[in-house]
Parts: C-alpha cells; structure tokens; sequence
C-alpha cells in the first residue's frame, strides 16, 4: 500500500495524515473485495525495514494501529472479515499484542474474506522462522520438503496470492511474500493508495485476467 506520505505531502500535510487516509482506503478496498467475491486479502502494513524511519512516524504509524483496531473493528466484523497479523510480534509493544490478539480473536468466526495484515514482516524473516520451526520440530532434513517447509511459513493458513497489486508506482517486491509470489502475477499502479478505490481495482483484476498462467508448464490450447 504505497504512496501514503507521498499523497500527504501532495496535500501539505504531516506523513501520518497520509497513513491515516491509507487506512480508510484500506476499509473501502476490504469492502470491493467482499462484494467481488475475493476471500483473502493480504496487505504489507509495516515491513520489518520500516524501523528505519523516524521515530515520530513509526511511533505514529504505531498509534495508528491501536486507533484503527478501535474504529474499524466491529464494523470489519459485521462485514464478515476475518483478521489475521502475519508478522514478527517480539519487536512491538505489550498495547499492540493486546490489540492484535482481540482483533484475531473477536473475528476468528468470520469466513467470508480473511484480511491477513503483514506488520513487522519481512519475506527473508518468513523463510528463516519457517526453517527455525522445522528444525525444531525434529522434521528430518531430508524430509524438509518445499511442501513441508510451506506448512511452517507465516501464510500457511492461505493460499499463496493470486495476484500482488503495488501501488505509487514503485516497480519492485520491497521483501513481501518472497516464498508465496513464486507464479503470482504482479500489477504495478502508479495511484497512490489513498487515492486507490475499487474502480483502480477493477483494473487490476481485469489484467489479470488477460494473464496467461501456465505455472511452469504448457497449457492446451482451448477455445
């Protein structure tokens, strides 16, 4: 979800104004993918390389999180969306963990999309917990499979994505879902996303579909 403090500076605004109007896009977007019969929607909400910004902005972002938990919890509930945080949890505050666990916890009977935010995640963190929980679990190294090392992965309750949507355009993986992307298709939008709405959706979904996925194999041809 890239372009939020782009999209603030556009306007004169503080960065955090951005990551604000980057959540209520969020919740608009979370709503297009039920009503287009999409079931899970994985979003990279804070990277494990974001440490790296200010303080104040990390600090923000953080503040942000709780405040979103607060405003938009029962309403994602009542949308049927099930919360799931894919992510290094050491790192954060005691507050956060508390606000994470009641917002897996108060939806875990949803079904009809599970919202998997990525925060405090990485693609290479991912592969090396994966191999650490293996090993820990006695699995034999010949026996560590791709398919048995999947099953350890911080994604391993979904799918791997279908389709990986950028936005702001930036043309890169930034170290999201390295494992799971290996026959996503990818789509790059220049919008930035406060400004990305379901019709900048439509978009994407429609070029996806004019993608020829043959998965490393030959497909016959068909009418």
């Amino acid at each position: 979800m890239d372009g939020n403090g782009r999209w603030a500076k556009k306007r004169f605004l503080p960065r955090f104004f951005g990551h604000k109007a980057g959540v209520d896009a969020l919740v608009k977007i979370v709503q297009a993918c039920i009503d287009r019969g999409i079931e899970h929607l994985t979003v990279f909400a804070f990277s494990s390389e974001n440490w790296k910004r200010p303080s104040d902005e990390v600090s923000g972002l953080m503040g942000l999180v709780l405040a979103a938990v607060s405003r938009y919890l029962a309403k994602m509930g009542a949308m049927g969306v099930r919360i799931r945080i894919v992510g290094d949890r050491d790192a954060v505050s005691d507050k956060l963990r508390a606000a994470w666990n009641e917002a897996e916890s108060s939806t875990a009977h949803n079904s009809k999309l599970t919202l998997n935010v990525a925060f405090n995640y990485g693609g290479r963190w991912d592969i090396v917990q994966a191999t650490r929980k293996a090993i820990a679990a006695g699995v034999p190294a010949e026996e560590l499979t791709e398919a048995k090392l999947s099953e350890f992965m911080a994604m391993a309750h979904a799918p791997d994505p279908d389709l990986f949507i950028r936005t702001g355009g930036e043309v890169r993986i930034s170290n999201f879902l390295l494992w799971q992307v290996a026959y996503t298709e990818f789509f790059f939008s220049d919008c930035l996303w406060p400004e990305f709405d379901e019709h900048e959706l439509d978009a994407a979904i429609a070029a996806f579909h004019e993608r020829d996925r043959r998965f490393g194999g030959v497909k016959e041809t068909t009418a």
